[in-house]
């Protein structure tokens, strides 16, 4: 019988060999290659068949596991490696389906580890999925999805499976099981082994919808789901008899919305994107580094309704991420676009590929803003996966913007009709080493009309096309709104309505705390790479210029305070060299190389210096309290350990807005700490035997000490021009204020050469007046004039010793 078995397999290898082509999707501890030789290594799928098993071969084979069909011999016994649930449905229904041999197998293995308290075999579940379509409505399906919505398909229909659905098959294989641990905490029975058989099929389910989608709604059934909503009902109703008009003549009205609104998605074209977008990828990148995906596959496998809310710093985002939660193994999400996006032939593309689009506004537009509600609210309900940027639009600084809170809004009013799934955010960091939009946002910050996106502007981009370094994708952690409700507003439930969900009065307070800890948890993952480290050290230093030694130390110097003392824990941190990183940002043409006698010098252009800014200010929040510790130590003989904590503390809680530092008031003195001890492990600083801290007594120590400081010279200088002016002039009205500021703020800029967009970006610098009334060092009269408090002569006085005596004068004047 095995010898039978085998021969088949074997003819069926060639056909699998041509027909088939994987997508293997390992969790993190299998990809690393962390499990045991000295263990077997078992493997448990859900349907005993030849395809399946010749398929996982293949993917096995990639990763260098074991064989999933030779055997595993244990004290002379042998057994199967793979444990398959499932044989599939006989052809002829006439015929009794068999059952599979995996509960005596599962008793089998479990005897044997309650015999021999040495043995420890992984269990790794391997799940195959053909074809990512997911099911549809009867009246709807075509062929692919007919073939593939079975459980345990016969081995005829499987054919057909393969030969349609082959070039699109997913292994998943998930993180493996210790079959030790179950053992040792439920025992060896015959029902720890049920039990384990239950799990395992379950643990399929969920992988496929993660996989596939929930079941998919046609379009026109979501017009016809939307019409029957009882808050469009009520509001069609209401416009008609205000307007004195039909009812009919609002329903087109508002179906003409629908269509503008709706997307179409059609795997079909997400397959097609793929083979495009893997092509486009390997031309423009050297790598597409991922992050703490299992973390979002994690959430899908345990059946939540996933919000995916990325920061936005180039068009490419819409594509990169998409594409890698389809790498992922992940259902891609419907995505909301800006209505600008919706030109020809992208428009119709992007609705394919799940894009539902959005006006800028909705504001004056009752009908609009509450079919687009619904529309979301119908999404979630679907069990759709959905992505949207708080941002608003693209970021032309390279800071996170101020979130808008319209989108996250909506999404809570959707836990108010009383969905009964979690809700999940997803903060998810983007970077590049190059953005190609990067000289059109300067030119939009200098003043140009911003260009409407046209199919002209798209084969303009394309024909530009070049290496663009690499690209990051970073998935946070997630904020379950479930449970961020519950600690927000404890008797938030008591708002549901599933007919007409209203806006109670702590949405929008609970909404923009929501909205601030999303960017918080995106600043805290992060990528540092060679191009923002580099326009970081270049933008500190006199002139934009350095010898390539110094730059390298600097670097190094970075690179090694971030590994001691890192800004967050999810932070991305380089692994090359100074060197190496220093190489492949020369390959980018980023920088200019002099070569004289004493050797290279590394410089930025008036230009390179414009578009570099982006890329440090990318990070700029991740060297925040070094730079002003730094800065600190350098302009300061001797300083207390206390004295430090209290001028950082004030400095950074008044950018912490601003910059969306992750760190609350009670962490600061930790993470000052942390950093002071590291840089005295870099034999930078030293603290007496009082506890005073002081610079290394040596010129090379203070060249990097000011370096480093100068990272967040720009912001100290906006913080004296408003300190200045405003004891200067208090009381003073808020616009008054911010007048004069601008105009100071623009002066310098021109003087000292100053090329970064946001030194002059008035939202800044309304941010920073209301962190100075927040922390009580301004108030305001009866009038709404702002008045400069006591505790503001101190705060002036520690941010006057930090800013350079030229600069300090030039404000004075």
């Amino acid at each position: 019988m095995l010898a039978i078995r085998s021969f088949f397999y074997f003819l069926l290898t060639l056909p699998v060999k041509v027909l088939v082509r994987c997508k293997i999707v390992p969790d993190d501890s299998i990809k690393s290659g962390t499990l045991s030789s000295k263990q077997p290594v078992f493997y448990v799928v859900r349907h005993q068949s030849a395809s399946d098993l010749l398929t996982l071969k293949k993917a096995c084979k990639k990763l260098g596991l074991p064989d999933p069909l030779s055997k595993v011999d244990i004290k002379g016994q042998q057994f199967s490696r793979t444990i398959c649930l499932e044989k599939p449905t006989p052809i002829f229904r006439w015929r009794k389906t068999r059952q599979t041999e995996a509960l005596s197998q599962g008793i089998a293995l479990l005897k044997e580890h309650g015999l021999d308290p040495e043995l420890n075999a992984q269990l790794i579940p391997a799940n195959i999925v053909w074809g990512r379509k997911p099911n549809i409505e009867k009246n709807d399906a075509n062929v692919g999805t007919l073939l593939a919505d079975q459980e345990s398909p016969s081995a005829l229909r499987k054919f057909f499976i393969v030969l349609f659905l082959g070039r699109h098959a997913l292994v998943r294989l998930s993180e493996a099981l210790s079959i030790r641990t179950m053992a040792d905490q439920h025992g060896t029975d015959d029902v720890m082994a049920h039990k384990l058989l239950r799990v395992a099929r379950f643990h399929f389910h969920r992988q496929t919808i993660a996989a596939t989608g929930p079941r998919l709604m046609h379009r026109q059934q979501m017009f016809n789901a939307l019409l029957g909503n009882a808050s469009i009902k009520k509001l069609i109703a209401d416009e008609a008899k205000n307007k004195n008009i039909s009812t009919d003549k609002v329903k087109k009205q508002a179906l003409n919305i629908m269509d503008e609104i709706a997307g179409d998605y059609r795997e079909s074209m997400v397959q097609f994107g793929e083979r495009v977008l893997d092509k486009l990828w390997n031309r423009l990148y050297k790598g597409i580094e991922v992050k703490n995906a299992h973390v979002v596959r994690e959430l899908a496998q345990d059946g939540h309704e996933i919000i995916y809310v990325p920061c936005h710093r180039s068009h490419m985002d819409y594509l990169l991420l998409t594409y890698i939660i389809f790498h992922e193994g992940l259902v891609t999400p419907r995505i909301a676009a800006g209505i600008n996006l919706n030109f020809w032939p992208a428009g119709p593309i992007f609705r394919k590929a799940g894009a539902f689009f959005i006006r800028r506004s909705f504001r004056g537009n009752r009908l609009y803003s509450t079919i687009f509600r619904e529309y979301l609210g119908l999404l979630f309900e679907r069990g759709y996966s959905v992505k949207y940027y708080t941002e608003g639009g693209r970021s032309r600084t390279g800071r996170l913007l101020a979130p808008k809170t319209g989108m996250l809004a909506m999404t809570i009013q959707s836990l108010l009709r009383g969905i009964d799934r979690p809700l999940t955010l997803v903060p998810v960091y983007i970077g590049y080493e190059h953005v190609m939009e990067v000289s059109t946002y300067h030119k939009e910050l200098s003043g140009s009309k911003k260009q409407k996106e046209s199919i002209f502007g798209v084969f303009k981009a394309i024909k530009s096309l070049r290496n663009y370094g690499k690209g990051y994708v970073n998935f946070g952690d997630p904020i379950h709104l479930n449970g961020f409700l519950n600690h927000q507003v404890p008797t938030w439930k008591d708002a549901i309505d599933p007919i007409d969900p209203q806006k109670p009065s702590w949405l929008t307070p609970s909404v923009n705390v929501l909205a601030n800890q999303v960017m918080i948890n995106i600043n805290q993952n992060a990528a540092l790479n060679g191009v923002s480290l580099i326009a970081l050290i270049l933008l500190a230093s006199e002139n934009n210029a350095l010898a390539e030694s110094t730059l390298i130390e600097q670097l190094e110097f970075a690179l090694k305070l971030q590994k001691l003392a890192p800004y967050s824990k999810q932070l991305t941190i380089p692994e090359d060299s100074a060197e190496q990183l220093l190489a492949h940002v020369k390959e980018l043409n980023k920088i200019t190389v002099e070569r004289d006698n004493l050797g290279d010098i590394i410089s930025l252009s008036n230009s390179a210096a414009l578009e570099m800014s982006y890329y440090r200010n990318n990070i700029i929040h991740t060297y925040v309290l070094p730079s002003i510790i730094a800065r600190i130590i350098e302009r300061t003989t001797k300083i207390s350990h206390d004295e430090i904590v209290k001028q950082v503390t004030s400095i950074a809680l008044l950018v912490k807005t601003e910059l969306f530092i992750w760190h609350q008031p009670e962490d600061f003195e930790q993470a000052i700490t942390q950093i002071l001890e590291s840089l005295s492990q870099l034999e930078l600083v030293k603290q007496s035997k009082a506890g005073f801290w002081s610079a290394v007594d040596c010129t090379h120590v203070r060249t990097k000490l000011r370096l480093m400081g100068e990272v967040i010279d720009e912001t100290l200088q906006r913080l004296a021009i408003l300190t200045t002016a405003i004891s200067r002039q208090a009381p003073v009205s808020k616009a008054a204020l911010e007048e004069q500021v601008m105009a100071v703020a623009k002066r310098l800029s021109k003087l000292n050469n100053i090329n970064a967009p946001e030194f002059i970006d008035k939202k800044a610098l309304t941010g920073l007046i209301n962190a100075l009334k927040d922390y009580q060092y301004i108030s305001t009269n009866d009038q709404n004039h702002l008045l400069d408090n006591s505790s503001l002569s101190e705060l002036k006085a520690n941010v006057s010793n930090l800013v350079d005596i030229k600069v300090l004068q030039s404000i004075a004047r």
